[in-house]
């Protein structure tokens, strides 16, 4: 059965912006927040940001599953085995495991 929270989250877009390429140059620049001087503003700010990169890492993970999954199919003359999967994602072999059989119950359509 569906996580209603799980979807709801899905079904929300994440409210990210895109920071310039020049405020990667400075290490204190951080979606300006940094700028904001009210602390009510600053929280509300932050924990937007907080929830939209969690929900962002959710969602790949659940892409790495999927791919993890689909490059151990045994139907690929091209597959790879567990340890190779997670040598590529910097994974242990087991957590290579685990994504790949995530990522065949995403496949399935059905929730873990």
């Amino acid at each position: 059965m569906a996580d209603p929270e799980r979807t709801e989250r899905r079904l929300r877009p994440a409210p990210l912006l895109f920071e310039p390429s020049e405020a990667a140059a400075d290490p204190e620049h951080f979606f300006d927040l940094e700028s904001i001087e009210d602390p009510r503003e600053l929280l509300a700010r932050s924990t937007e940001l907080t929830l939209a990169f969690r929900a962002a890492t959710d969602r790949a993970i659940e892409f790495q599953a999927v791919a993890a999954a689909q490059l151990a199919d045994p139907g690929r003359f091209d597959r790879l085995s567990p340890a190779e999967i997670g040598e590529r994602a910097e994974w242990t072999e087991d957590y290579a495991r685990k994504m790949i059989e995530f990522g065949e119950e995403l496949l399935r359509g059905t929730q873990p």
